[in-house]
C-alpha cells in the first residue's frame, strides 16, 4: 500500500498531507463546483459534487483500481528477443572424421575392415532430440551425414563420426511434429514434412529453408522421385496423395481415392509405379490398405494386395529382386511380388519382433540378404531374407526402436532411432 501510494501520489493530485490535516479540518467546505485540476479521474471519484471532503484524506486504492493495475501488468507483452538462432551448429565437412572411417567412405570398393554383418558393437550414440524420432536417413552423396525428424518439431543433421561436434544442423522451421525427412539426390538438400500441413525444402550447406509446399492436411510421409529430383510425392492424414513439381512449386498430379491416413509411400525401382499404405481401421475395408498406383495414369493397378485387418506403417522394395515387404501391425513382415498381380506370399513371413501400434520400420541390407526391423521392445531384429529365420537381435534402446537404416556404403553399419529421442549407430 505504501509503495502504491508513493508511486501514484504527487504535489498536484489534490490530496492532503498529514501536516495540513488540521487546517483542512477547520477550513470552510469548498464550493459546489468540484476542483478537477490535478485529479486522476480513474483513481479519484466523488460520489456527489455537493458532498464536502472528509476531514482526513488518505491515499486509498480501491479493489477496482487494484484489478486494473494487476491486469495491466499481466497483459504487458514481454520484450521481443532480437537474437535469431542459426541452424548451423557444427561442421558438415569430412575433415574431422577418423582416418579409418574417411578412407572407407572414399574407397570405391567396400573396405575389408568392415564386416558385411552388423555384429552389435555400438559405434556412436547421438542425443539432441527432446521427443520421439520418427524417421532417419543416411545421405547417399555425403555418407557421413545422417538426417533425423522428430516429434519436437525439429530436423537434425548429424556428422556422425565427427570428433568435435556430431550435431551439425538443427532446422526449426516446422510448427508441429515432423514426421518424415528425405535427402535429395542432388546433394545437400533435405525435404521434410509434418503435422503443420507443409513440406519444406532446406539447403543443408547454407542452413536455410529454400521452399515451402502448403497443403490442406497434416502430412505423414514424403519421397523424392528416383529419376527426377525435381519431383516428390507426399501423403497426408486425409488420405490425399500428391506429386509435386519443385520448379513450379505446384502439384503436378493428384491420386484420388477414399483412403485413410497415408502411412508410407515408395516408388518402384523403374519409377513407373508407387505403393501407398494407408490406415483402414476406421473404414472397415482392409482391401485399400496397400495400393499399387500407375504414376502417369493416376489410377490404382491393384487395391487388393493385402486384405488382412492390419495397417502397415512401412513398405520396402528389395534392392535386387522383384518383391517388396510391408511391416504389419500384426507383429510380422509380409512379403509380396512386385509384378502384377502383386501376390502375397502366404508361406513366408518375418515374425519374431513386435510392433504394438508403433510406427516401426524395416530396411534391407546392401546385398539384400538380410532384412532388419525395429521393435517395440527396443531391439533390432535381423532376418534372413531367403529363409525368413531370425539370425540375431541387438538390444538398442529401452524404449521402442522406431526406424532403422543400413549405411549406403559401409555394409556392416546400421543406424537406429528410438521413441525416447536417441540415435544409436552399430557396426
Amino acid at each position: 500500500m505504501d509503495l502504491l501510494c508513493s508511486a501514484y501520489a504527487d504535489d498536484s493530485d489534490g490530496e492532503v498531507r498529514p501536516a495540513e490535516s488540521a487546517h483542512h479540518a477547520l477550513a470552510p467546505p469548498p464550493s459546489k463546483r468540484p476542483r478537477t485540476h490535478g485529479t486522476n479521474p480513474i483513481l479519484w471519484r466523488r460520489t456527489s459534487p455537493e458532498a464536502p471532503p472528509p476531514p482526513f484524506v488518505s491515499r486509498y486504492v480501491s479493489k477496482r483500481e487494484r484489478s486494473i493495475l494487476a491486469s495491466a501488468a499481466s497483459s504487458a507483452p514481454p520484450p521481443r528477443s532480437t537474437v535469431i538462432t542459426s541452424p548451423v551448429i557444427g561442421s558438415i565437412s569430412e575433415s574431422d572424421l577418423p582416418r579409418e572411417i574417411l578412407s572407407s567412405l572414399k574407397s570405391e570398393e567396400k573396405s575389408s575392415k568392415w564386416s558385411r554383418k552388423v555384429t552389435g558393437k555400438l559405434s556412436v550414440v547421438l542425443r539432441g532430440h527432446t521427443k520421439a524420432i520418427n524417421a532417419i536417413q543416411w545421405s547417399q552423396s555425403h555418407a557421413h551425414l545422417l538426417a533425423s525428424a522428430g516429434m519436437d518439431q525439429t530436423v537434425s543433421v548429424w556428422n556422425v563420426w565427427s570428433r568435435n561436434q556430431p550435431k551439425a544442423r538443427v532446422f526449426t522451421y516446422h510448427n508441429a511434429a515432423v514426421k518424415d525427412v528425405r535427402w535429395s539426390l542432388q546433394g545437400l538438400s533435405l525435404l521434410s514434412c509434418g503435422y503443420d500441413c507443409s513440406s519444406r525444402l532446406m539447403d543443408v550447406e547454407k542452413g536455410v529453408e529454400t521452399q515451402i509446399f502448403k497443403e490442406d492436411q497434416e502430412l505423414g510421409t514424403v519421397r523424392f522421385h528416383p529419376n527426377d529430383p525435381n519431383l516428390f510425392l507426399s501423403g497426408g492424414l486425409r488420405g490425399s496423395l500428391k506429386l509435386w513439381d519443385i520448379r513450379a512449386g505446384k502439384v503436378a498430379r493428384e491420386y484420388r481415392r477414399s483412403l485413410g491416413p497415408i502411412l508410407d509411400v515408395k516408388f518402384s525401382p523403374d519409377a513407373k509405379h508407387f505403393i501407398s499404405s494407408s490406415d483402414t481401421s476406421r473404414s472397415r475395408i482392409s482391401e485399400n490398405s496397400i495400393i499399387v498406383w500407375d504414376i502417369l495414369r493416376e489410377i490404382p493397378l491393384s487395391n487388393q494386395v493385402y486384405v488382412e485387418a492390419y495397417t502397415c506403417p512401412c513398405i520396402q522394395y528389395h534392392p535386387y529382386e522383384s518383391c517388396f515387404v510391408a511391416q504389419s501391425n500384426g507383429n510380422y513382415i509380409a512379403i509380396f511380388s512386385s509384378r502384377p498381380p502383386f501376390k502375397l506370399d502366404k508361406y513366408k513371413r518375418y515374425e519374431k519382433h513386435s510392433v504394438s501400434g508403433f510406427p516401426i520400420k524395416c530396411d534391407f541390407s546392401l546385398d539384400g540378404e538380410e532384412l532388419a526391423s525395429g521393435s517395440s521392445d527396443g531391439s533390432i531384429y535381423f532376418y534372413s531374407y531367403r529363409s525368413s529365420e531370425l539370425l540375431r537381435k541387438i538390444k538398442a534402446f529401452e524404449q521402442p526402436c522406431v526406424d532403422i537404416a543400413f549405411h549406403p556404403i559401409l555394409p556392416g553399419v546400421i543406424a537406429s532411432c528410438s521413441w525416447a529421442g536417441e540415435i544409436s549407430v552399430f557396426e
